[in-house]
């Protein structure tokens, strides 16, 4: 008969089914065969000392276990088949389960709030001060998370485990054919690339491939989302493999001329290499920022990491040049032989020591990963991520001693930020987009702006690039680029509007969040501590004041702009459909060698026009098909300026210069 122990909401000192005490090695608490002990969701259980779960003994966590080695150079963490270790695969001997408590929610993300309930939570385990060679328990982790398309974005937080064990575990045959996707990679900081496992034996998670790297696996058949898997093996010690010093990313690599460059593997960097953070200030491909500096991580723990405090002055794992982190992939393409493409990710960017965009994010679940972009190398801090594990599903104080429990406060600054959540008719979110100003911000296009992320071509909401003069669209750059996060001054640029563009007409509404130095103000509240506040003209030409967490109508046609506001505006002009810039860029593909017009995707058809100076008509075509890119063939013997007119079929008009 099994015995079976409740741990409720309160504190527990020490499991002790069977209890065992000895001498090398050594545990604290041992369950027995035939013993199940259930971790209820909630409750945190301590255990001081080593402990272990022998053959058909059961530890089922569905809230939080924290172990502490007493004796570090003799307790032990171990699951037991008989009187041995279990070993990776096997089907017999003690069982240690994180069971996630409410699989349906997988995709919601916890709102980064200790006065918010988590509506997705899991059973995390803790363990400190055992070393790796004492660490022999065998977990199974159970998993789920949205598709990422052609490759899902990976952590393996095992210490030891061998490649073709996900197999089994995620339900498809990986292998180490490159391109197929059903390989295996792992990313390179250093080399700035995805490199290829030797075999599907590899050992993952050792000195050659640390437990913090960052792994793609080919999505092809690959399903985490519609059903729970569980991840098998031995969890990382925090004794070792915890660090990394920030340097040497992308170092001393060319990238070559507008990223045509070949990478070992006979890929362009341009085919898989993005950089949203440098790409907003300007500079693509300029062999300093674009493509350098980027760190990428997984999650090598089975609690959550928690990023928040990195650009806290005081922690002792600031990172003073921090410029952002992009966070959770939503979908990934890697094509066949040539590289990849990233979109959907969410990010964070770093002012003045407050985060602005999706700070709901920087909690990394286990199995998450992330990836931290520098402004420079002019410092390399060291991040240790054992320090950043934590049980709560909400940040630690800042400037609070570290703890895995430890509480959130509040951030420095005098950060304005309006987030433009697009809603569709019943009530769920589209879209989104954000909108900052602070005391040295930038406004309109810059290669200093510190806060701006640009928003992908699909994107269904976003702003664009302000006229730093006169607020609204600046033309220049309105074919090159809009933006996911926006910034500017809120001296120089108050009373002025950025542009704030809807291209879906699924978005009926806007729910409007307002945060002060990082934080949400009071719900209904408007004014900030500066005695302004944000305000929002309809397509109606009707101003009216931002209130928090209010819902205004997304009127107007299914494409249309709205004009935002930090501080009063005056003399307003109405909105009108008519001035909305289209999606439609014209950009140089270096694979090609040529320019090309990548299409707004509400484009059916399209007719483009290409003149010399002199107003020779040198391309004419009509009715092109816009479902894929248009390749200008323009010879390239010829030296000159051309101009490039492309029509739709409902008569919007881009134009465009190329300069060869």
């Amino acid at each position: 008969m099994k015995r079976n122990l409740l741990i409720g909401t309160m504190l527990c000192a020490y499991i002790s089914l069977h209890a065992q005490m000895t001498t090398t090695p050594k545990v604290l608490s041992h369950i027995d065969d035939g013993a199940v002990v259930y971790v209820g969701k909630n409750t945190l259980v301590y255990n001081g000392g080593g402990l272990e779960v022998k053959d058909t003994g059961i530890l089922e966590n569905h809230g939080n276990i924290m172990i502490v080695a007493s004796d570090a150079a003799n307790d032990v963490f171990r699951t037991l088949d008989g009187t041995n270790d279990k070993i990776e695969g096997a089907t017999s001997g003690g069982t240690i389960l994180n069971v996630l408590n409410e699989p349906a929610t997988y995709s919601t993300w916890n709102v980064n709030n200790s006065t918010a309930t988590p509506t997705y939570t899991y059973g995390q385990l803790y363990v400190r001060g055992i070393s790796q060679a004492n660490m022999k328990g065998i977990i199974d982790q159970q998993f789920r998370a949205p598709n990422h398309g052609a490759y899902q974005q990976f952590s393996l937080p095992f210490y030891g485990k061998t490649a073709s064990t996900l197999s089994n575990e995620l339900g498809k045959v990986f292998n180490t054919q490159r391109w197929s996707q059903n390989e295996i990679l792992v990313w390179n900081n250093d080399q700035i690339v995805f490199d290829n496992l030797p075999n599907i034996s590899t050992v993952l998670g050792s000195a050659t491939y640390v437990p913090y790297s960052y792994y793609i696996l080919g999505g092809k058949n690959l399903d985490v989302a519609s059903q729970t898997r569980t991840v098998k093996g031995v969890p990382v010690s925090d004794v070792s493999f915890f660090s990394r010093t920030l340097s040497g990313a992308g170092a001393g690599i060319n990238y070559g001329t507008n990223g045509s460059a070949i990478n070992q593997y006979n890929e362009r960097y341009n085919t898989y290499l993005g950089d949203s953070f440098a790409y907003s200030r300007g500079k693509v491909w300029d062999g300093v920022d674009y493509g350098k500096n980027m760190y990428f991580f997984a999650n090598p723990y089975l609690t959550n990491v928690d990023l928040f405090n990195l650009n806290v002055q005081t922690d002792p794992d600031y990172v003073p040049n921090i410029n952002g982190i992009r966070l959770e992939p939503t979908n990934v393409q890697y094509h066949p032989n040539v590289g990849g493409s990233m979109v959907g990710f969410k990010f964070v960017t770093n002012v003045n020591g407050v985060w602005t965009g999706d700070t709901d994010y920087l909690m990394i679940r286990p199995m998450g990963t992330f990836m931290i972009k520098l402004l420079d190398n002019s410092v390399a801090p060291t991040i240790n991520l054992a320090n950043l594990r934590r049980f709560n599903y909400y940040s630690r104080n800042t400037g609070t001693t570290y703890a895995v429990n430890a509480n959130r406060g509040t951030a420095n600054g005098t950060v304005k930020e309006l987030a433009i959540i697009g809603l569709n008719a019943n009530g769920g979110e589209v879209a989104r987009t954000y909108y900052v100003v602070y005391p040295n911000g930038v406004s309109g296009h810059s290669n200093e702006t510190k806060a701006q992320v640009t928003a992908g071509s699909s994107s269904l909401l976003g702003t664009y690039e302000e006229d730093p003069i006169n607020g609204g669209y600046d033309n220049n750059y309105t074919s090159s680029y809009w933006l996911y996060i926006n910034e500017a001054n809120d001296d120089n640029f108050k009373g002025k509007n950025i542009k704030l563009v809807k291209y879906s007409g699924d978005i009926v509404s806007y729910k409007m969040q307002v945060k002060e130095n990082g934080n949400l103000i009071p719900d209904g509240e408007h004014l900030l501590s500066s005695n302004d506040g944000f305000y929002f003209k309809g397509f109606d030409g009707v101003t009216q004041p931002i209130n928090q967490n209010m819902i205004l109508t997304a009127g107007g046609a299914a494409t249309q702009d709205y004009d935002v506001y930090y501080g009063l505006p005056s003399g307003v002009l109405a909105n009108g459909q008519a001035n909305v810039p289209s999606r439609t860029v014209i950009a140089y593909n270096p694979s090609i060698e040529n320019h090309i017009v990548i299409f707004d995707p509400n484009w059916k058809k399209a007719d483009i026009q290409v003149f010399d100076m002199s107003g020779k008509l040198i391309i004419s075509e009509r009715g092109i098909s816009t479902s894929g890119n248009y390749t200008i063939n323009l010879m390239k013997s010829l030296n000159n300026v051309f101009l490039v007119k492309i029509i739709s079929d409902k008569g919007e008009i881009v134009q465009g210069k190329i300069i060869k």
